[in-house]
């Protein structure tokens, strides 16, 4: 990566969240509503999240308005699959980069999940592929948002990289909670573009909900591991993929959550009426050696090298799960992801052992 696309990061830089006091409020879960009746849109919806969150929505009841690139590409063919699809699913085309190209998905519905924005570890052009899609494609979203009465909240998929990196070393006594916000020259200086871009996506997202009136909530998953409903292979499940290969894209600590946790996770943040401000949604923040080793004991026909026959578990640093919690999300044990996603991979054809 050349200093040159470092300069040409332009999007302005305005440091806006939610005030501390939403941020940190708790409370207690209350029971599910069926979505009988009523109507949702969830953006890049054949997405490994939005997939999930489609699901789960349809076995509520709800009525589900998708958007995807493209409603005629197979990429899309397995939500139509879904229990439910049939009645109550209906996709439609938008472009994150599009002006109003959300309008008609958005209208008539009382909730919206914002999933939609790419997620890319490295990029010729980091202004163009990541930055501009995620932040003008939140705005994009929000706009369409603003101008429909029926909405009554919007939930947006952001993630723990919009909170990790402030220049704080990430010790064993550390626990990384709701308050932490990542700060744009620290991820510059790693040339995190992700990083760059779910930070100014969620500064964007909160101050037009700010000035908009738009009852904001937004999610903020580490790595997301479990089965794959969709048919190619999105980039948290294949870092497992490439950790069994032996060729790592990405180095640990492993922030772990499972897909379903997440999803789940959305829809009660619609749902609880005193939802509000920030979730972080990691399980576990483990090590590669720690996975390796349970694999090894779990595939051994996988052939893979032992890390460590002494390895000890040791915490890097800790994300918070109080806020989660109070959400109603209890966290799927970090094996049983692993497992899931390895039997998915298998199932799907990307694995064979």
């Amino acid at each position: 990566m050349t200093n040159h696309h470092h300069a040409e990061l332009n999007v302005a830089y305005v440091s806006f969240y939610p005030p501390s006091n939403v941020i940190g409020e708790q409370f207690h879960k209350r029971e599910p509503m069926s979505g009988e009746g009523k109507v949702v849109c969830v953006t890049g919806a054949s997405g490994f999240i939005a997939s999930w969150l489609v699901k789960l929505l349809l076995q509520r009841s709800y009525t589900v308005k998708a958007t995807v690139r493209d409603p005629n590409n197979h990429n899309a063919e397995h939500l139509l699959t879904l229990d439910g699809a049939e009645e109550r699913l209906h996709l439609f085309k938008a472009n994150l980069l599009e002006d109003g190209s959300f309008d008609s998905a958005v209208d008539g519905c009382e909730g919206v999940f914002h999933t939609a924005s790419p997620v890319v570890v490295s990029a010729n052009d980091p202004q163009a592929e990541i930055i501009d899609p995620a932040v003008k494609g939140t705005l994009n979203v929000l706009r369409s948002c603003a101008r429909v009465d029926s909405i009554k909240r919007v939930v947006v998929t952001s993630s723990i990289v919009s909170t990790l990196f402030t220049g704080t070393p990430l010790t064993p006594d550390v626990i990384v909670d709701e308050m932490w916000f990542s700060d744009l020259d620290v991820c510059k200086e790693l040339k995190h573009w992700y990083a760059i871009s779910k930070t100014l996506a969620e500064q964007a997202a909160w101050k037009f909900a700010e000035e908009n009136g738009i009852d904001l909530v937004t999610i903020h998953p580490g790595l997301v591991l479990g089965p794959l409903l969709q048919p190619n292979l999105n980039l948290s499940v294949e870092v497992i993929l490439k950790l069994i290969q032996g060729s790592p894209i990405y180095p640990s600590p492993y922030r772990l959550v499972d897909v379903r946790d997440v999803a789940h996770a959305h829809i009660q943040a619609l749902e609880v009426p005193m939802a509000n401000g920030r979730y972080m949604m990691v399980g576990r923040v483990t090590h590669d050696n720690e996975v390796v080793n349970f694999l090894c004991q779990n595939y051994p026909a996988m052939h893979l090298p032992e890390k460590s026959e002494d390895y000890k578990y040791e915490p890097t640093y800790h994300v918070s799960q109080e806020r989660a919690k109070s959400l109603g999300i209890n966290f799927m044990p970090w094996e049983l992801s692993v497992k899931d996603t390895i039997e998915s991979l298998k199932e799907k054809g990307f694995l064979h052992f």
